[in-house]
């Protein structure tokens, strides 16, 4: 007869505790690494990229299936004085009215 019909293995108290725990170990050493994971990813920059440009991407969709609005900032960008389209000057409320 093959070893493998005579040997049985009886769980006994003892040893479904020991199974057990290694479980319960082995468990928790998946939620920390799981835990970790999502730190990691959290501090990466990729989801800020990702948000920045899915914003440009919609506003260019947006502009281009509405392009009065195109044209609306065209306008305003033109009225503003030649002094506030430079670079570094900042433009405030009264001056672009």
């Amino acid at each position: 007869m093959n070893n493998q019909y005579v040997r049985r293995e009886v769980f006994c108290r003892n040893s479904c505790h020991e199974l057990k725990r290694f479980w319960e170990r082995e468990i928790g050493k998946q939620a920390c690494y799981r835990e970790s994971e999502e730190h990691r990813l959290g501090r990466s920059a990729l989801r800020k990229l990702r948000e920045e440009w899915k914003q440009r991407l919609e506003t260019k969709l947006r502009l281009r299936n509405n392009p009065d609005e195109a044209e609306k900032r065209a306008n305003v960008s033109s009225e503003l004085p030649a002094s506030a389209t430079d670079r570094g000057a900042e433009v405030t409320p009264l001056e672009a009215s």
